[in-house]
């Protein structure tokens, strides 16, 4: 009878913490390969803040494999490693949005199901205020994970790096909702921020229930950390659009702007769905990232000059209107 009530126990124990959905191939997984048609954008600027090879041991220095360019497109495998507890903010061609199921995903370069260097994702809706999925971490943390992890997926949730290299962890705007000062059919900036793999103090971070997330460490290594590929946006939101299918996407190259990226003026090429060039007046609005209309222009020319250079550093949308046609386009102020 004992003997059957211990089997019992390992069996509800594992039942209970191998909750979540499982590797890349199994029944109910979340992995979502890069290809993916659901992908509709892909992150379109980022800010690195790299952390150290070993919190522990700062002398080694900070990590030193790629840059923030590395994160920006569609996932291919080239990454910018972050360090223990250093973090990436990923911005985009316009807002995420909660839409039907999940909403965007982020994609990390493990190598195999089980060596898995995981990071904890964070949204805002205004680029200052930041709010966290929340993580759960239901792996064992008496015995510190190395070089030679075998980690369970079916424990973990909300953590990005979840699934090897070109298959995304997804997440799910649903569960922010309600939160003071996020827009969460706006979300404008998307941060991942290394996870410290160590499970003791001073070093640990930890899950929502306040247990210490575990994870190879220390790889004391220039590529220390969570190696950040990319972000896919699912679901996305328009910006400074009343009817956003009305309008034609800028990748069809019917509103250019040049030179892009901005430093200081820019002139406009357009054209017509006929062909026709920009007619006798255009009006012009440009928008930033969470659709705030901050300048406008009337436009007689495609040799007239538009002055930005009172703009913030950032991404923003131009928007052209004139009897023949209407467009969009994204550019960057420097």
């Amino acid at each position: 009878m004992k003997n059957k009530i211990i089997a019992l126990l390992i069996f509800l124990t594992g039942t209970i913490f191998a909750q979540f959905p499982g590797i890349v191939g199994t029944t109910g997984t979340t992995a979502m390969f890069k290809d993916s048609s659901a992908f509709v954008d892909w992150g379109m600027m980022c800010k690195v803040t790299k952390g150290y090879q070993d919190i522990s041991n700062t002398s080694l220095g900070y990590v030193n494999v790629g840059d923030s360019s590395k994160a920006i497109g569609k996932a291919d495998g080239n990454i910018v490693s972050l360090g223990d507890g250093g973090s990436a903010i990923v911005t985009f061609s316009a807002p995420i949005k909660n839409g039907p199921g999940f909403d965007f995903a982020v994609f990390e370069n493990g190598f195999n199901d089980t060596f898995l260097e995981l990071a904890f994702v964070e949204v805002s809706s205004d680029g200052v205020n930041y709010f966290r999925f929340p993580a759960t971490s239901n792996s064992q943390y008496t015995v510190q994970y190395g070089n030679a992890a075998a980690m369970d997926a079916t424990k973990l949730d909300n953590l990005a790096g979840k699934y090897r290299g070109l298959y995304g962890t997804p997440f799910d705007l649903q569960q922010m909702t309600g939160i003071p000062q996020l827009n969460v059919n706006s979300v404008t900036h998307v941060k991942i921020i290394d996870v410290v793999g160590s499970i003791t103090s001073p070093y640990a971070t930890y899950d929502k229930n306040n247990n210490p997330v575990n994870d190879p460490w220390p790889t004391a290594f220039g590529s220390s950390g969570f190696d950040l590929d990319a972000v896919g946006v699912i679901n996305q939101g328009a910006v400074g659009i009343n009817d956003p299918d009305s309008y034609r996407d800028y990748k069809n190259d019917l509103v250019k702007i040049y030179p892009n990226p901005v430093d200081s003026k820019f002139k406009i090429q357009s054209r017509s769905l006929s062909g026709s060039k920009i007619g006798n007046k255009s009006t012009v609005k440009i928008y930033n990232v969470i659709g705030n209309e901050v300048k406008n222009f009337e436009v007689f020319s495609e040799n007239q000059e538009l002055d930005v250079s009172d703009l913030n550093s950032g991404i923003y949308f131009m928007h052209i209107e004139n009897e023949h046609s209407k467009g969009i386009t994204k550019f960057i102020k420097n």
